[in-house]
């Protein structure tokens, strides 16, 4: 059995409006790193054995002075980043809705169905995350392991690791905290899911 404890990176300038960062490459604000550091912070003192980030600097930022406080070079891949929106990177809600409403408003009611316009399927997208934190866990057996990724993909993640239908992410997920501990263990095809969204003590928010 493998712990993974999946984080969303630290708040982003995207983060005040709302706005659809997917795969835009989004800087963190100066709360983003102080919360990073808090995160880094609880990592060293947490028993994990190794740290995984998005290529993504938002992630990475918010992974590389964890990975420095567990004594371990950060690894990357790929397939933990975002899923990405297409034409709705950098949007709000708001400005969805004027852009393509229809398209918004299908969305709404099935995120999976109807995807946002040119954007990643999501049923892939919680495929490749799923199949990178298999990866991880094969390779840590028995260890403890820190994920830091982003709230799309974690919340997709979940729905496919606990059998629960990828469209209800929204819904029974509606959101995750920066730098908030979600934490899984796998064994196998077994899922557990340990704790979620818990905000770390006393952490600057």
């Amino acid at each position: 059995m493998t712990r993974l404890v999946l984080v969303r990176h630290g708040e982003s300038v995207w983060h005040a409006e709302n706005r659809y960062a997917g795969i835009s490459d989004i800087a963190l604000t100066p709360l983003g790193v102080r919360q990073a550091d808090w995160l880094a912070g609880w990592a060293g003192e947490a028993g994990l054995s190794s740290v995984w980030a998005s290529t993504l600097s938002r992630s990475m930022r918010t992974a590389e002075p964890c990975a420095q406080a567990v004594g371990a070079p950060l690894r990357t891949d790929e397939r933990l980043r975002e899923l990405a929106f297409g034409e709705a990177e950098g949007l709000t809600a708001a400005e969805m809705h004027q852009r393509f409403p229809r398209a918004r408003e299908d969305f709404r009611a099935d995120p999976v169905a109807h995807h946002l316009p040119g954007g990643e399927d999501p049923v892939k997208a919680a495929a490749r995350f799923t199949e990178c934190l298999r990866d991880i866990a094969a390779e840590h057996p028995g260890e403890r392991v820190l994920v830091v990724a982003h709230t799309t993909v974690i919340r997709l993640a979940l729905c496919r690791l606990i059998g629960v239908p990828l469209r209800e992410y929204r819904r029974l997920f509606p959101f995750l905290r920066n730098c908030a501990l979600t934490e899984i263990s796998l064994h196998e095809d077994r899922t557990a899911v340990l704790e979620f969204n818990s905000p770390l003590p006393g952490a600057p928010s």
